[in-house]
């Protein structure tokens, strides 16, 4: 049996959320990508790594990987814009 595929975007979307929030200021997604390379089955364990790829004014691009053993099953890009603490 197969995965669902938003189980993989959840995923990768919350480790993109954590990766652009490690700055001292709140980020938010301004858009997000997947691409699926290859179905996951169930029992599979799922490892997402986020790297920053760049940080420009408010803005920034991330993208994360997602793989099951050495196998790579989707690559997600994700660009987040920092917002205003609230006063």
């Amino acid at each position: 049996m197969f995965e669902a595929g938003g189980y993989v975007f959840t995923l990768a979307d919350t480790t993109f959320a954590l990766a652009c929030n490690t700055h001292a200021t709140a980020a938010v997604a301004a858009r997000a990508d997947i691409r699926f390379l290859r179905p996951t089955k169930a029992g599979d364990i799922l490892i997402a790594d986020a790297v920053e790829r760049a940080r420009y004014g408010r803005n920034g691009i991330y993208d994360v990987t997602v793989t099951t053993g050495d196998q790579v099953i989707a690559e997600f890009r994700g660009d987040s814009r920092t917002i205003p603490a609230p006063q």
